[in-house]
């Protein structure tokens, strides 16, 4: 357990900030950073302690699952404003506790005037620079809907409960890490040159460890939502802020636009891997489809005989990576607009042929596996949370404004930032969004349609219960990342701490390479360079959070790369 200052309760800061609306610094300037525990009733694992503890008090006071996510959600928008967010998106994977299992889609939408080629230049050429900063880049947000249609099915307690914490750390601030204040002064050219109104993300000087962020705006903007439900911030004040913002900067969502967006229900995937049962999310997400993709190639390897990081066990994963990232450029977008063949992306038959030309021991180049149906007519700043209830109601739930502070543009008086989601479009085929990944026409722009997602909240089942809940952050990663977290624990049985913590690798088809993390093992990388493999070194990859349950109770680990935290009961 990593100690900042002082441990805080977050039930003592909520009934403290009822009686001192007016403080201009907390005196609850600490928390504690838990990477894993171990609980008999219920646990939460998220990007940030604070958001962490705010789940674990509501399902103490008698919330379930989803109570407590929506309450997490809102807590991150408020101390891990980079990723967690009002305005932004994500999808929620939820299993209950009589066996159903529900998936809610709250991405992001396309403007109404937006249009295919609204980020081509006069030589019809991409420039990216318009779709991932500044006011043009930002889809309609679905936070705040996808929160309200999830309470609406499922919640328990007021939506008020729900919210309160987070508008308490919002009013009273919080002390940040020395993590989130070098973020902070990092981006501050970025947020000085986007934003048309002062932010509560800027000062005079650089942020320290320790400093407090107090965001009354953000505060203001929750009330508002309380008071008056969804609508509290798809119209009326809040609404009229983004359209000003809109106007100051040259962007492109309306009243309209904000009025018309609803969250909705999708199918989740759900699918048969030996012995378990996995529940993901299905489009405008290729997650879902891409895990039982990537499964199903698996399935009849003997992988757990290969070893944990051999060269031999990473090279067939690559493989498989490879070709599930060529289907996925090829065939994957929002359903409302592009007919996906998903059952026969799905079939046993397919999948099986899609692995005939792998050869141990020898790489398949990119450009030799192209998408495989032959009559076939995401910077990483994503956040993702797990939660399980006392009842065995858990909750998978993955959220983002997309690159680090979304857009970097905060809505002037309403303290939030906007996302940069309409990068997650393909501006024109063949041309890469800042995570690498290609597109053709089925993820193109369209007024109201959702841009392809890689976000992959997931659970497993074990004997028809909750065995894992799980999922991270990191763009096209996100997709990989939770891949070998699954096969690290179904197959090789690693501990959660280990299958979390050990040095990832990612192949999306195209570049043409495999990405590993710095701590990656140089044997398996010379191993691997032996058979023809290019390797890249890159930065850390994803935030993976897991809850594990077993007879013995419920473990929560939260990854090593960030401020993220575990908390339970």
């Amino acid at each position: 357990m990593k100690k900042i200052l002082f441990s805080v309760s977050i039930l003592f800061l909520l009934n403290s900030c009822k009686e001192s609306k007016q403080a201009e610094t907390s005196p609850f300037e600490g928390y504690a950073i838990t990477k894993k525990i171990e609980a008999d009733n219920g646990a939460v694992v998220s990007a940030h302690p604070l958001a962490s503890e705010v789940g674990r008090d509501i399902l103490q006071q008698g919330g379930n699952a989803v109570d407590a996510a929506i309450a997490v959600q809102y807590a991150l928008a408020v101390v891990y404003p980079n990723a967690g967010n009002l305005g932004g998106g994500g999808f929620m994977v939820f299993h209950t506790k009589q066996g159903e299992n529900y998936s809610i889609d709250f991405r992001e939408k396309a403007p109404l005037k937006a249009h295919k080629d609204m980020y081509l230049d006069s030589l019809g050429n991409a420039v990216p620079d318009w779709s991932r900063n500044g006011h043009l880049a930002a889809g309609v947000p679905g936070t705040v809907a996808g929160t309200f249609l999830a309470h609406r099915k499922f919640g328990k307690l007021p939506m008020e409960q729900l919210i309160r914490p987070a508008i308490a750390l919002a009013e009273r601030g919080f002390a940040i890490t020395e993590r989130e204040a070098r973020a902070l002064n990092n981006y501050a050219d970025d947020f000085a040159k986007y934003n048309t109104q002062p932010t509560a993300f800027q000062k005079e000087g650089e942020w320290k460890a320790g400093d407090i962020l107090v965001q009354k705006d953000l505060a203001e903007t929750m009330k508002r939502i309380v008071e008056n439900g969804q609508a509290g911030f798809y119209e009326g004040e809040t609404a009229d802020l983004i359209v000003a913002e809109m106007e100051r900067g040259g962007g492109i969502i309306s009243k309209e636009d904000l009025k018309q967006y609803e969250a909705q229900e999708r199918t989740p995937v759900s699918f048969k891997y030996k012995d378990y049962t996995i529940i993901s999310m299905g489009l405008p997400s290729s997650g879902g489809i891409m895990q039982q993709q990537m499964l199903a190639m698996l399935e009849p390897y003997p992988i757990s005989e290969y070893g944990f990081h051999s060269a031999k066990a990473i090279q067939l994963m690559t493989e498989i990576e490879r070709r599930a990232f060529a289907d996925r450029t090829e065939y994957m977008g929002d359903p409302d607009f592009v007919d996906v063949p998903v059952a026969e992306l799905v079939d046993s038959a397919y999948v099986r042929a899609r692995m005939a030309d792998f050869t141990p021991g020898v790489p398949t180049p990119s450009d030799k596996v192209g998408p495989g149906l032959k009559a076939a007519v995401e910077k990483e700043e994503t956040t993702h949370f797990s939660v399980i209830d006392a009842e065995g109601n858990a909750v998978s739930l993955t959220t983002t404004i997309n690159g680090v502070y979304g857009s970097r543009v905060v809505v002037g008086g309403a303290g939030f930032f906007l996302n940069n989601e309409m990068d997650d479009f393909s501006a024109k085929p063949g041309a890469p969004n800042k995570f690498g990944l290609l597109g053709t026409e089925a993820n193109s722009i369209q007024p109201s349609k959702r841009m392809l997602s890689a976000m992959t909240p997931t659970v497993v089942l074990k004997d028809d219960k909750p065995y894992l809940v799980l999922g991270t952050p990191g763009g096209s990663t996100i997709i990989t990342s939770v891949f070998q977290t699954l096969v690290n624990i179904l197959e090789f049985d690693l501990p959660v701490e280990q299958a979390v913590n050990a040095p990832k690798f990612h192949h999306q088809w195209q570049p043409d390479l495999i990405y590993v993390e710095k701590d990656f093992p140089m044997a398996v990388r010379d191993s691997l360079k032996a058979m023809g493999y290019t390797i890249e070194e890159r930065r850390p990859i994803g935030r993976t959070e897991v809850i594990k349950i077993t007879e013995n109770g419920i473990e929560g680990v939260a990854d090593k790369r960030g401020d993220d935290s575990a908390a339970g009961y």
